[in-house]
């Protein structure tokens, strides 16, 4: 234990020294607490100088043993008009200022401690409402003390012990207690015991008188104290709900921020999409771009020659390259042609132009007209592409001779057993395929 100061220099020395301290011996606070405590501390022992700073060796249930800061000494206790000084060590834990110390009262040799007592156990534990209710960082030790004066002087934990009187040499005088200090050893009367907290004989027991003023004084003060408790409690509970309601709007805000952020990214994946778009349409623009001012400048090399034609017959427009060509051509010109008088036909009936016998036999002679058409065409169409692989062939590497074939004009005329395998088939209108030359 290291002695305590004698004078406040020396006790803020003291301090500083060892809430400063490094190495096994130090104290065993927090950095951010150390100025704290000890400015606690000063003003204690600026309000009570019967109680010295000191640090000591304390000793927790599981047996860890620790170096703390203690304030050892005594505290005033007024009782009936007397004030008495009860012995105790507040003990400054490793969590303190954010949480209570922890008091003791220190009996001496010749005092018990009441049993039972309302705020002390048998060990010299306290237990108050004030440590139970700590609140950082309003509460401090000085109220702590004058709380425990207070209570102590409502139900005192301390009284001495039994001891055998003396006969008396004279006849007894009564004392009042409550007036005066108490007899001496030497001067001690039979008495009832115990007359108050302290029986005769105690050194450490200073009797002092309070006015009556001063108890009203002291009175007003612990209301005050409480109140200013009250009210620190209230504000730390409205704190703590704005908190809370300020962690709702901070999560709401966050959960916004991520629906913003995957919107972002889905217009991101928007505006890619369509700038990919813009740039496949902008090159089928300029291929048709290309394509309009290849046709314009077809149309203005051609354009002229139009105009030398006076009587341009449209049947001979068009030069067919082989006799394989100018059959299909003629073959599909009276399909169409076929195909748009049946079609007439079909609006005058509808319109009632043409009676329903005549409608049907007109129908079925074209219909059987335009299947011969249709059939001629797709053996001319056979016929091409013979000649076209015959082509592909002389020119394929392996140069095969063919035999020469003479190409001639399909004839139209067709059996009954040709007709009937054509009309098992399904003879559609393909494309027609024929080479010819624009004669202008």
């Amino acid at each position: 234990m290291v002695p305590p100061p004698s004078n406040p220099q020396q006790v803020q020395q003291f301090l500083s020294s060892a809430l400063s301290q490094r190495g096994p011996s130090s104290v065993p606070y927090e950095e951010s607490n150390k100025w704290l405590i000890r400015q606690h501390l000063l003003n204690l022992i600026s309000s009570y100088p019967s109680l010295e700073p000191k640090t000591a060796s304390f000793m927790h249930n599981d047996g860890r043993s620790v170096n703390l800061l203690q304030a050892d000494g005594t505290i005033p206790m007024p009782f009936h008009g007397v004030t008495y000084n009860i012995p105790v060590i507040i003990w400054l834990l490793e969590s303190y200022p954010r949480h209570p110390p922890c008091v003791y009262v220190n009996p001496t040799a010749d005092m018990i401690i009441k049993r039972p007592h309302a705020h002390v156990t048998p060990s010299g534990l306290v237990s108050l409402p004030y440590l139970q209710n700590w609140v950082y960082p309003s509460s401090n030790l000085v109220d702590l003390v004058s709380d425990l004066s207070a209570a102590f002087a409502r139900d005192p934990p301390l009284y001495s012990r039994r001891r055998p009187q003396p006969p008396p040499p004279s006849p007894p005088t009564v004392y009042d207690s409550s007036l005066s200090r108490p007899p001496s050893a030497d001067q001690s009367l039979p008495r009832p015991f115990p007359p108050s907290p302290y029986g005769g004989g105690v050194s450490r027991v200073q009797v002092q008188h309070v006015h009556h003023q001063q108890q009203s004084d002291d009175a007003a003060e612990v209301f005050k104290r409480n109140a200013i408790n009250k009210m620190v409690e209230m504000v730390h509970s409205d704190l703590v709900s704005m908190r809370r309601a300020r962690e709702a709007e901070a999560e709401e805000l966050l959960s916004l921020q991520a629906g913003l952020k995957r919107r972002e990214d889905e217009l991101n994946i928007g505006l890619k999409e369509m700038v990919e778009e813009k740039e496949t349409l902008e090159q089928q623009l300029q291929i048709i771009s290309m394509n309009t001012d290849i046709l314009d400048s077809w149309v203005r090399e051609n354009q002229g020659k139009t105009k030398n034609l006076v009587d341009l017959d449209v049947d001979n427009a068009f030069e067919c390259g082989d006799t394989l060509s100018k059959q299909m051509l003629e073959c599909t010109a009276l399909d169409l042609a076929i195909e748009d008088a049946i079609y007439s036909l079909d609006k005058s009936f509808q319109d009632g132009v043409v009676p329903f016998d005549q409608y049907l036999r007109n129908v079925r002679l074209l219909s059987r007209e335009q299947f011969f058409h249709r059939a001629t065409g797709s053996k001319v169409r056979a016929a091409q592409m013979e000649v076209q692989v015959a082509a592909i062939a002389v020119y394929s590497p392996c140069k095969r001779k063919l035999k020469p074939c003479r190409i001639e004009p399909i004839s139209s005329t067709i059996n009954d057993e040709t007709l009937s395998s054509l009309l098992i088939s399904n003879c559609n209108i393909l494309t027609p395929c024929f080479a010819s030359s624009v004669c202008l």
